[in-house]
């Protein structure tokens, strides 16, 4: 019979893999409450519908890569490629705005995309969002930022670089984008890729975004949005400009960074990192005033971003990272001892300590091995002597030093360990 093998793109994470994911997941939880953002969980699949209202009928996301399935009605359902319509919905659905003026919200969890997998990138990857939705006030994504900037930081990762732009409004980014398609109706058909071509018709701010070296240099003379947004917007991103020189949050302004979502409106950013090769864009986000009413809510007013934690991931490999390392290992040398070595374990592991059981009665030496394996700090060794004097043998692994203690004691040795 064939081995069944994982679905390409997918991938399995041992606790090795798993730890670095868990500290990531808690840094999260320890920072982003301190600026009022709670975690909100949302379903894995929604209706397609609202993913192509929400990113966007044009973006590759939609056109190329999500995972639909039909339900027994024949409506179709989408395993979510990010996370934001999905807390838009729960947002809208749930009548939260109607409570409360602002809502901040993260959520931890994973996404789906039907791409080519490569180092960084994978079919089933795993992200970190954050949501603040109410606030139109430049001090809001300046605080956003700051507050993804110190998640970063707590990581230990500081060589990276924030590149940050601003996309206009619903009222200045028309002009500019017939500005634009113009300026790029006069260039050479042959200078442009495939996918330009047809962006330059559907969404021509995605050509500045096309990463292939032709594409960049045939655009390099292209008009830059800064130079034609309206006062509103100018003055909005110069002020978040300043809270970030304020905070000393170093950036470098990118004229070409116009994210892959449609939703985005003034200011937008990406973290990057040389570190990884091609993929290094490790977050980004920015703001979306007008998704929540594109989706049926109220006009209330939004910013976020998104960490990819299969990136970070990359970036904290041969770092050194908290081992799980158990407080004992609980060693049987003969079949009779089972019972109340099974009994101490327990007793223990209630007490709040960790331990593993060795569930074999083996030989002293081949004990000692297994406890050795297993980096607890302590073998505790129960043979038929300490079974009739109620005792049990405490080895302190590190220094090889052993003691007898009662069974009643072994709490308070451990503690002192």
């Amino acid at each position: 019979m064939a081995q069944i093998q994982a679905i390409k793109g997918f991938a399995d994470l041992f606790p090795a893999q798993s730890r670095v994911f868990q500290m990531m997941e808690a840094r999260a939880r320890e920072i982003f409450p301190r600026y009022g953002f709670g975690e909100l969980r949302t379903p894995l699949m929604e209706y397609t519908d609202l993913f192509c209202r929400g990113i966007g009928t044009e973006t590759d996301v939609v056109q190329k890569e999500m995972y639909c399935i039909p339900d027994s009605k024949g409506r179709s359902m989408s395993l979510r490629p990010e996370a934001t319509a999905g807390v838009m919905r729960a947002y809208i659905e749930s009548g939260v705005h109607a409570r409360e003026s602002v809502s901040k919200f993260f959520t931890i969890g994973p996404m789906f995309r039907h791409e080519r997998p490569q180092k960084g990138r994978m079919r089933q990857f795993h992200q970190i969002n954050c949501e603040c939705l109410g606030p139109k006030e430049p001090e809001a994504d300046a605080e956003i930022i700051c507050m993804m900037m110190d998640f970063l930081g707590s990581l230990g990762l500081h060589n990276l670089t924030l590149q940050i732009n601003s996309l206009g409004c619903s009222s200045c980014r028309p002009v500019y984008r017939k500005t634009l398609h113009d300026w790029l109706a006069r260039l050479d058909p042959a200078l442009l890729c495939e996918d330009c071509k047809r962006r330059m018709e559907t969404n021509p701010l995605r050509v500045l975004d096309c990463k292939v070296p032709a594409c960049k240099e045939a655009t390099a003379g292209a008009p830059v949005l800064l130079d034609n947004e309206c006062p509103e917007c100018r003055e909005h991103f110069a002020a978040v400009l300043r809270h970030l020189d304020a905070e000393h949050v170093p950036y470098e302004i990118n004229h070409r960074l116009v994210r892959g979502l449609d939703y985005y409106t003034r200011t937008t950013w990406e973290v990057v990192s040389n570190d990884i090769g091609a993929q290094g864009s490790v977050a980004g986000g920015g703001r979306y005033d007008g998704l929540v009413a594109q989706l049926g809510g109220p006009a209330v007013p939004g910013i976020g971003f998104a960490c990819g934690m299969e990136r970070l991931a990359l970036l904290l490999e041969g770092r050194p990272q908290p081992e799980s390392r158990p407080d004992f290992f609980m060693a049987v040398l003969d079949p009779s001892c089972r019972d109340a070595a099974f009994g101490l374990t327990q007793k223990l592991r209630h007490e709040g300590f960790s331990g593993i059981m060795g569930y074999e009665s083996r030989s002293m030496k081949a004990t000692m091995r297994q406890a050795g394996k297993s980096n607890a700090r302590c073998a505790l060794i129960m043979g038929t002597n300490e079974l009739a004097a109620g005792t049990v043998i405490i080895k302190h692994m590190e220094s090889g030093e052993q003691e007898e203690a009662p069974l009643a004691e072994v709490s308070a040795r451990l503690t002192a360990e």
